[in-house]
């Protein structure tokens, strides 16, 4: 219900033109994204550590471009790291890796 909700409120705030408030929403998303499906092995703020996975303030995740980190989280990277091309959008692992990058500025 929620995301039905959020996907009228998207098509309202287009319809108006209001198009920065729009990119917050899509960052609410990504961040619920985030908490289900990745936070339990690259921790709640991206500090990485679980099962060998890195830091995303580090210099060699921050240097990857959002099309690589959404290559990256729709392949997947074996072994330990799951695909998520069918299980999210594309839209979704767009957004999604976007955020990754926001994490390292935190």
């Amino acid at each position: 219900m929620k995301h039905l909700l959020s996907r009228v409120a998207l098509a309202s705030l287009l319809a108006c033109g209001m198009i920065m408030v729009c990119t917050s929403a899509q960052a609410e998303d990504a961040a619920a994204t985030f908490k289900a499906k990745c936070a339990m092995c690259h921790g709640a703020n991206g500090e990485g550590g679980k099962m060998g996975t890195r830091n995303f303030a580090s210099a060699d995740i921050q240097s990857q471009t959002d099309a690589q980190l959404a290559e990256t989280i729709s392949k997947g990277k074996p072994p330990k790291m799951p695909s998520y091309a069918g299980k999210l959008s594309d839209a979704q692992i767009k957004d999604l890796a976007a955020y990754v990058k926001t994490l390292g500025k935190k």
